[in-house]
């Protein structure tokens, strides 16, 4: 049994070698300017295309697409002098097809199928016979050439040479480099900010932000068999669920489309003017006319991109705006509280996603990885949708693969919100201990080097690549250096690295001589309106803030003294517990 696996494993292989990726050249006869390429896939083995589209002879295209060469009967009374027939698929082998075609002096062969393309194989006495090309071109692309050029054209065969690096890869760096320095930064400065500031009384709704959610490791775990389940679930039921993760993506983009816009918009002069009173969900909360003008624009791109998600020309524009708003978001609500818990959620991604894309391509009948299966979409798919959870960019250089298999390079979601995860914990502790973003600065450059890793590792492999198999160890190993020089690796693993000289709060009770607990000495008794009438507070403790939501009785003719008013329905705010330096928030 495993003698037969291996065996059929071996024709497998051996039939991928066979099979390469040409372009058929169409130009209409009439003349013009007018031409496109098409893909068609050959086997090199009846005969090779050249590379250079310079000096291959252009030769009339022969339409018997309702005839499949498979007999003599077959065949036009005045053969195929300088032509190159166009034939149908079946009830023959290809080897029988070409014989006929080259026989009446085809100069190569073209088959139409409608199912999915496979190498034209053969053995090696008959490849020895033929010395015409033969290919096989999808039923789609040759009824938009006749519709496109019409019946009369002329194509040429030939297979260019591909590129050994695109540059669509610089753009996909920028981005992805970008999106990890831009999220770290932001959700590091924001989260050290509500740990030394006070928490502000908004003057709307609108204002309050998103509190961040602490990753435990239980949630990782979790998150972990989630995403396994998904992705064999995504292998095994793709047509169905790819909607869902469409919708998912939808709902998710828009809203980080919204959080990234909305302190930009809130900077703005005009539509301040808020809803009227009303019992409507949300609306009852009376926003600003501004949000819900920015809510719309946000839930009309999504829309947009929603409806013309399958236009390759533009709509990947839109898709890698959305994705970067999503990461984004997404570092910004998700944070990692210790360096433990960033080297756990790391490790553990880092070995779903080898497994996904190594070791995966053992287990299925296919040979084929789960991991690259679902990003690229099932060859078999008869929805021939795509996961959205990527950043995407067309390939810049014309080649077969590009318009063949390939035609855009991808770079998972995960592959920015993993290691972006932990560049923004190093902001945070940059910012405790006062380290001059150190941290900061040296895990963005790692993350920068990993990925320049990862695509020198798909160039020299040509296939897949898990992009945390190179991400991960450059990040974490370069934060625990930087902590081992700066002799801080204790603080920075339990992240409890807060600067001594940190800002006090107004609220912190000012320090002072007090008694010992065990003493039998008495309190002082003294009446509350006394004591403070005796002893005034210094100015700089007795000064509230202004949002406290506590109005100071001596500017309150209509208030007692010593009374505190009753609150409004505008102040609602009651001053909390402030996290000291040295503490978690």
């Amino acid at each position: 049994m495993a003698a037969a696996r291996l065996a059929a494993a071996l024709l497998l292989l051996a039939a991928q070698v066979a099979c390469e990726y040409g372009m058929l050249h169409v130009v209409s006869e009439k003349g013009g300017p007018q031409s496109k390429d098409y893909c068609i896939l050959y086997n090199p083995q009846w005969a090779r295309l050249p590379h250079d589209l310079a000096k291959v002879s252009f030769l009339q295209l022969r339409d018997l697409r309702s005839a499949q060469l498979c007999s003599h009967f077959d065949l036009p009374a005045d053969g195929f002098s300088n032509q190159i027939p166009l034939v149908a698929r079946g009830n023959c082998t290809f080897y029988e097809k070409v014989r006929l075609a080259q026989g009446s002096g085809a100069r190569g062969l073209l088959v139409v199928s409608k199912e999915k393309l496979v190498p034209p194989g053969g053995n090696k006495t008959q490849y020895e016979e033929i010395s015409i090309p033969v290919a096989l071109l999808s039923h789609r692309d040759s009824q938009d050439i006749f519709r496109r050029f019409g019946l009369v054209v002329r194509v040429a065969l030939y297979a260019p040479g591909e590129p050994v690096l695109d540059y669509n890869m610089v753009i996909i760096f920028i981005m992805a480099v970008g999106t990890v320095a831009l999220g770290g930064y932001w959700a590091g400065s924001r989260d050290v900010k509500k740990r030394y500031m006070k928490h502000k009384r908004d003057d709307g709704p609108e204002k309050q932000e998103d509190e961040a959610v602490d990753v435990t490791p239980v949630m990782i775990c979790v998150f972990v068999v989630m995403c396994c389940l998904m992705l064999v679930l995504l292998y095994y039921f793709y047509d169905r669920l790819v909607y869902v993760i469409i919708g998912i993506f939808c709902l998710a983009s828009s809203t980080g489309l919204y959080s990234c816009l909305a302190p930009c918009v809130r900077r703005l002069p005009f539509c301040r003017c808020r809803v009227p009173d009303n019992s409507l969900p949300y609306f009852h909360k009376r926003p600003q006319a501004r949000m819900l003008l920015l809510a719309l624009f946000c839930i009309g791109i999504t829309v947009v991109w929603g409806i013309f998600r399958n236009e390759d020309q533009w709509a990947w524009v839109l898709q890698d705006t959305l994705g970067i708003a999503f990461c984004l978001y997404m570092l910004k609500t998700i944070r990692l509280p210790t360096f433990k818990a960033c080297t756990l959620l790391l490790l553990v991604l880092f070995i779903y996603d080898v497994f996904f894309v190594f070791i995966t391509p053992f287990l299925t009948k296919s040979g084929n990885s789960i991991m690259v299966e679902v990003a690229t979409g099932p060859s078999n798919s008869s929805t021939h949708e795509k996961l959205p959870m990527v950043l995407k960019v067309p390939r810049l250089n014309t080649s077969p693969l590009s318009l063949c298999d390939r035609p855009f390079s991808l770079l998972g979601f995960g592959d920015i919100l993993v290691p972006g995860l932990l560049v923004a914990y190093c902001h945070r502790f940059d910012i405790q201990v006062q380290s001059s973003r150190v941290y900061f600065v040296a895990c963005t450059i790692a993350y920068g080097l990993g990925l320049l890793v990862t695509f020198m590792a798909l160039v020299l492999m040509q296939r897949g690549q898990p992009a945390l198999l190179y991400l991960v160890p450059c990040t974490l190993l370069t934060s625990c250096a930087v902590a081992l020089w700066r002799r801080e690796l204790g603080a920075f693993w339990m992240g409890s690295g807060f600067a001594k000289d940190g800002p006090q709060s107004p609220w912190t009770p000012a320090e002072g001589p007090q008694p010992p607990k065990d003493s039998g000495a008495p309190l002082p008794q003294q009446p509350p309106c006394e004591e403070l009438a005796k002893s005034p507070l210094p100015a700089e403790e007795t000064a509230l803030p202004e949002d406290a939501g506590i109005v100071d009785p001596a500017q309150d003719p209509a208030s007692p003294v010593g009374s505190i008013p009753e609150p409004t329905d505008r102040d609602q705010a009651q001053p909390g517990p402030v996290a000291q330096p040295g503490t978690s928030a």
